[in-house]
């Protein structure tokens, strides 16, 4: 019997789903302390309410835990009005005073660690170890960026005449517009607001509907570092309000940037809007990274990669890899191996649990697009591995799936959700094509210990981010962004301060040779 046919039990271990039991025969509070635990809108270093509140649930319950001002376009305009006023004379602190502002904000949000943590893991789910990561992940792009800016350098070009000289200057474009998603709800927040407050801009945020705590906790930490009213604001608001509030922070004439985290699609929308007053933009959209497995590749490695690149934040990241191509000479050993270890290291429950690896889907809606895709790769011909089932609220089972094949939906678009679908190849040039077949390039990895193979490879897979014998890239010294539909721009590394900077020729003329 091959090894492939031995795996062909849907079910998980018992004690792989203990914790997801536990976590339903409980109840769980948020318990941090009161200052970080904002519920207003912050506009002008003043905490703002609004005409109505709209509830913050917790994924893995469903249960509220707090209300939060809903703000819309009234109060989106008067966080435009007040960084555009800030801007002024933000911009004249010198790199040095900015420098020192940040590095007081990065060692506050260290201080606050486990509450920050605490705030992530109750808003959008994910284990709370992986949310003390994300908050240290968040600190260091304020932490690098206070460096950064005391290095935005200009230039002195070599004049063609006698009588002049040739100055390139960097200033800031201005007030920027920054909306962030809901699966790392602090850290996409500090990796573009970090570069632009070093850079002399002022930023009016919007945070996804989902996980708004995060980022008011962030706008509280910033009054404490000494930040100045009106360089960095919070608009929190509704799903229902978002398309308006969007509305206002895309189309502003006073509004010089906007950054964006999120689907291609509603990136599309946001770049449509932008248009009409030519706005700068930067866009991280959707990924659908490949994670390719040759024959050459130290397999055990491979499974380690795989795991930790497809199942942290249960799947829920625009870097998780999407599609496994493992060539055909490893396959069966490498899908046995790999399940393995789901079994062995993987464990549903609430967030907090210090047990639990994989947390709920952000919402119920998730969970059925995930099963949706199970259901259309088994239709057409896919054998389950492991889990396959949605279980209470939008929980899922961590799924394992071989016999995939290109034209299974699974493939075909960015899943967001535990499903680990495997397809097997036999030469490279077949894996490459399989690999590149996507509008989309954000991240790419794979696995060999073949050298030139590696560079072949590298050079040639059609995305911005690629991992070799790596599965997690992230990190502020580093470039983030993607090719093709996953975006415009790079954030992070020192790159990043450059999309919040523009480049002013100075002809100074008139001089005696």
């Amino acid at each position: 019997m091959s090894a492939v046919c031995a795996l062909r039990s849907r079910c998980f271990p018992r004690q792989v789903l203990l914790g997801l039991s536990a976590a339903m025969s409980r109840s769980y509070s948020l318990d941090v302390s009161a200052p970080l635990l904002r519920t207003q809108g912050y506009v002008d270093g003043r905490w703002v309410s609004a005409a109505s509140v709209f509830p913050v649930l917790d994924p893995a319950t469903g249960q509220e835990i707090a209300r939060v001002a809903d703000c819309g376009p009234a109060e989106a305009k008067q966080a435009v009005d007040a960084a555009y006023k800030a801007f002024h004379s933000w911009k004249q602190y010198t790199a040095k005073e900015r420098s020192v502002l940040l590095r007081k904000w990065f060692d506050l949000l260290t201080l606050h660690k486990d509450d920050l943590a605490k705030l992530i893991t109750f808003e959008c789910g994910k284990p709370l170890r992986e949310s003390l990561g994300e908050v240290t992940y968040s600190a260091s792009f304020l932490d690098w960026f206070s460096e950064e800016a005391r290095r935005v350098y200009g230039d002195i070009v070599p004049s063609p005449a006698k009588d002049r000289k040739i100055l390139l200057l960097k200033q800031p474009v201005g007030v920027a517009s920054i909306i962030t998603p809901w699966n790392f709800p602090s850290a996409m927040i500090t990796r573009k607001v970090g570069a632009a407050l070093a850079a002399g801009c002022t930023v009016v945020v919007k945070p996804a509907e989902d996980t708004p705590l995060s980022a008011l906790a962030l706008a509280e930490l910033a009054e404490q570092a000494g930040i100045p009213a009106g360089v960095f604001n919070v608009v929190p608001c509704s799903r229902e309000t978002t398309p308006a509030v969007g509305q206002v922070l895309c189309t502003d004439p006073l509004v010089a940037k906007i950054s964006f985290t999120g689907s291609t699609a509603t990136g599309k929308v946001l770049l449509k809007m932008a248009a009409d007053t030519v706005k700068k933009a930067s866009m991280e959209l959707g990924g659908h990274a490949p994670f390719i497995v040759f024959d050459s590749a130290d397999i055990d490695k491979a499974v380690g990669g795989a795991m930790a690149s497809k199942f942290r934040n249960s799947g829920q990241t625009c870097v998780c890899s999407n599609r496994f191509l493992v060539q055909s000479g490893i396959y069966e050993r490498f899908v046995e191996k790999l399940g393995r270890a789901m079994d062995a290291e993987l464990r549903l429950g609430h967030g907090s649990e210090p047990e639990t690896t994989q947390g709920p889907l952000i919402n119920t809606r998730a969970a059925e697009k995930v099963v949706h895709q199970i259901l259309d790769a088994v239709s057409l011909g896919a054998k389950v591995l492991r889990g396959g089932k949605r279980l209470h609220g939008s929980f899922m089972e961590p799924t394992l799936l071989a016999d995939v094949t290109a034209d299974m939906l699974c493939t075909k678009e960015e899943t967001f959700g535990p499903l680990l679908p495997v397809i097997r190849f036999n030469t490279e040039e077949e894996a490459l094509a399989i690999a590149n077949a996507s509008n989309v390039g954000l991240a790419g990895y794979f696995y060999s210990q073949d050298v030139s193979q590696i560079w072949r490879v590298a050079e040639a897979l059609e995305v911005g981010i690629v991992g070799v014998n790596e599965g997690l890239l992230s990190t502020p010294e580093a470039t983030f962004g993607g090719v093709k539909q996953s975006g415009l721009g790079r954030e992070g590394s020192k790159y990043g301060i450059d999309e919040y900077l523009e480049v002013k020729y100075m002809c100074f003329g008139g001089l005696k040779p």
